[in-house]
């Protein structure tokens, strides 16, 4: 089972504290694939051997960022964080794990609460080269949101001013999905050269701005709910369990949370910086950095109040 998952410098901790969560409650033979970029790499093997991850199996996978080259805007202060390479990395799997048939891509802000094998188990229909969990029929979207108007529909990703999108006939209603956590099927993604795909809508929103101003979410999601529009599959809502990061109150009860199989702090609030809900749920899993150069940054505030 091959669960792929990107590290990025400034994000550690997440990676850690959600790989550190899915060895801990799996019986299954993992490998993880971390991808990350090359002045990562030592920080992040010391890390893991270092600590109580240190048997895990695992391949550190280079990311080469050419590979975004003119497929991205070089800056756009709108998007913030979205702009990393790293965040692109979902795009080319098939490169990224390239033996294998199957794998589960996630985000590291995420911790898991189930046996993974279940989420590698997710079915996927004949033809669909991925598995999501849809935002209208999540859980999430029941219990947290109360008139969110467009932010989980296509067109609060996908600008429909542009005859470009409305040439797609895709009704601006439909629902999006969460690109963080899904499963994929590799030999049908490369039969349909996936990734040629999201490269091509990648290039296009580069030359024509394609995707909405008011983007609900990561820049990663319009280029893939083009292309997996009406042809992806579900995975169960409790397999990504979001808006944890959405704002800093506790939104869910305590026994939902428990009962989740994965928990997502997409959002602003991330569980290792500003406030976040649930913060003990994270820490759980949380390793400190053995070389100090990542630390809580909620903890430099308290210690700073309690001076």
């Amino acid at each position: 089972m091959f669960p792929v998952i990107a590290a990025s410098e400034d994000r550690l901790g997440g990676t850690i504290a959600a790989i550190n969560s899915i060895q801990h409650n799996t019986r299954s033979n993992v490998i993880f694939y971390i991808v990350t970029l090359n002045h990562t790499a030592d920080h992040l093997r010391s890390w893991l051997s270092s600590s109580t991850l240190k048997s895990i199996r695992y391949k550190l996978v280079n990311f080469d960022t050419k590979l975004l080259e003119g497929k991205v805007k070089e800056e756009d202060p709108d998007q913030g964080e979205s702009i990393k390479p790293l965040t692109f990395a979902r795009f080319y799997l098939p490169i990224l794990v390239p033996r294998a048939k199957k794998a589960i891509y996630m985000d590291d802000d995420v911790i898991v609460q189930g046996d993974i094998l279940a989420l590698y188990n997710t079915p996927l229909k004949p033809g669909h080269a991925a598995a999501f969990s849809e935002d209208c029929d999540s859980v999430s979207t029941k219990v947290v949101i109360r008139g969110a108007g467009n932010q989980y529909n296509y067109i609060g990703y996908l600008d429909y001013k542009k005859e470009r999108i409305r040439k797609l006939s895709m009704k601006a209603s439909t629902c999006s999905f969460n690109p963080g956590v899904f499963v994929a099927n590799l030999t049908e993604w490369k039969r349909q050269n996936i990734t040629n795909q999201l490269e091509k809508w990648m290039k296009l929103n580069v030359e024509e701005g394609l995707y909405s101003r008011t983007l609900a979410g990561s820049i990663t999601t319009p280029p893939l709910l083009i292309v997996f529009y009406q042809q992806h599959s579900t995975i169960d809502p409790m397999w990504n369990v979001r808006h944890l990061g959405s704002s800093a109150g506790k939104r869910y009860s305590p026994q939902f949370v428990k009962a989740a199989k994965l928990l997502h702090w997409n959002g602003h609030f991330k569980p290792w910086g500003r406030t976040a809900s649930y913060t003990d749920v994270w820490e759980k899993w949380y390793i400190p950095d053995p070389t100090g150069k990542f630390s809580l940054i909620r903890r430099h505030m308290e210690i700073s109040n309690i001076k």
